[in-house]
């Protein structure tokens, strides 16, 4: 029985990257032995094991042979005559093919060190078009280490390609696919996720109301981009540069879906991009399963950012409205989020990454200043019922027109 490090752990280490969990390899052994020796058996279509004390995840040496549709059509073998390099073989990527003996040599069969050191992301076999899931883990990769300088092997975007004609993305479950999407959102550039899935073709499959943004034109005196598409990917970046929330990420990356349904007649204008884009992030929500919570905040950003992007000449009155709607009262937190999607997309613009934006700035004291305003005198006025939100409304209306009126003078 010999046990290997593999994977993530390996890899991150030869990059310099911090460790965030580990993962074994265990080869020359059975089920059985595993169990004797205290091991917890947690795998069902395979043997993975957790570590009696460390609770860390041993998973005996195994092959895989596809045997039906999607990524779950596989049969496997696990047995103590697989070897390591038989199980390296079957993994995604040559930088995650490495493993690491107990006295820390590496066994690198399919060279994947020197693809770490040349920054290229490579298939290791071409088994590796038997797994569509596949295509969405090579464009979170690409996007977790973007800032690194790696790019996706020609080869290995063909692949991508080939699954996605081949129409096997369609067997993906909503939830590996957000799983995916959601990981991508944590990365330095989570851009590239959906830079790359347009580039093999999957984003028009798995995520069409994203894809049908590219092509579609903005007035250039706004948006020097011009194309809504390439918006959409800077003001990804934005969000990234600005926020670690991964609920800000994701409304930035489909806060405008809204411009691609514009009448043709009124392009390059949307004048109802907001109103239009309630459907699509609605429906896109639904089908992959996202959270409520990340559906939620996409909804507000897409009804709202137009206005806060007014916010220097509104109205007391419709921020007040604005905060009502969004329920902030009760969620004040969606206040700042809302405001830095807003900054993400005016600094979302080519050219314009470094644009001042203090509509984010009014917005967040102009909720403050509201937020500020004591109920207590209400009642103790005598005011009940509906009566005490209308005196409550009126006094955070005029709180906010006092200190609007201070900054426009």
């Amino acid at each position: 029985m010999q046990t290997y490090l593999v994977g993530g752990a390996v890899r991150d280490t030869l990059l310099g990257l911090p460790i965030t969990d580990q993962d074994w390899v265990v080869v020359g052994t059975t089920p059985t032995a595993m169990l004797e020796l205290g091991y917890e058996q947690i795998g069902s279509d395979f043997p993975v094991f957790l570590h009696p004390q460390t609770k860390q995840e041993y998973a005996l040496a195994r092959t895989e042979r596809k045997s039906g549709y999607g990524y779950t059509g596989f049969t496997c073998y696990a047995a103590a005559d697989v070897t390591l390099e038989q199980d390296l073989l079957r993994r995604d990527l040559t930088i995650n093919a490495i493993a690491q003996d107990q006295q820390g040599q590496l066994i690198d069969p399919y060279h994947g060190k020197n693809d770490l050191e040349h920054k290229i992301l490579r298939h290791v076999s071409p088994a590796f078009s038997e797994d569509p899931l596949r295509v969405l883990r090579v464009a979170r990769f690409a996007a977790r280490f973007a800032h690194l300088g790696f790019t996706i092997a020609a080869e290995t975007m063909a692949l991508m390609q080939e699954i996605v004609v081949s129409g096997e993305l369609a067997n993906l479950t909503p939830e590996r696919v957000w799983l995916e999407w959601h990981k991508s959102l944590s990365s330095n550039d989570p851009q590239v996720f959906l830079s790359v899935l347009r580039q093999c073709g999957a984003l028009a499959v798995i995520m069409p109301e994203i894809d049908a943004l590219f092509g579609v034109p903005q007035p250039a005196k706004w948006h020097p981009e011009i194309d809504c598409g390439i918006h959409t990917l800077l003001v990804a970046k934005q969000a990234a540069l600005l926020s670690d929330d991964t609920t800000i990420r994701f409304a930035a990356q489909v806060h405008d879906l809204g411009k691609a349904l514009s009448p043709k007649e009124d392009l390059p204008h949307h004048k109802t991009h907001c109103r239009d884009g309630i459907k699509p992030i609605k429906q896109l929500c639904q089908r992959i399963k996202v959270p409520n919570d990340y559906r939620d905040l996409a909804l507000l950003v897409c009804a709202q950012h137009t206005k806060i992007h007014h916010a220097q000449e509104m109205r007391a009155s419709t921020f007040i409205s604005i905060f009502d709607q969004i329920d902030a009262w009760r969620k004040p937190l969606r206040v700042e989020q809302l405001a830095l999607c807003c900054r993400a997309d005016a600094r979302g613009r080519q050219g314009l990454e470094d644009t001042a934006y203090p509509q984010a700035d009014i917005t967040i004291t102009a909720f403050d200043i509201a937020q500020a305003v004591p109920v207590a005198p209400i009642i103790a006025a005598g005011f009940t019922g509906v009566a005490i939100k209308q005196q409550l409304t009126q006094a955070r209306t005029l709180a906010v027109d006092e200190y609007l009126q201070r900054t426009r003078t």
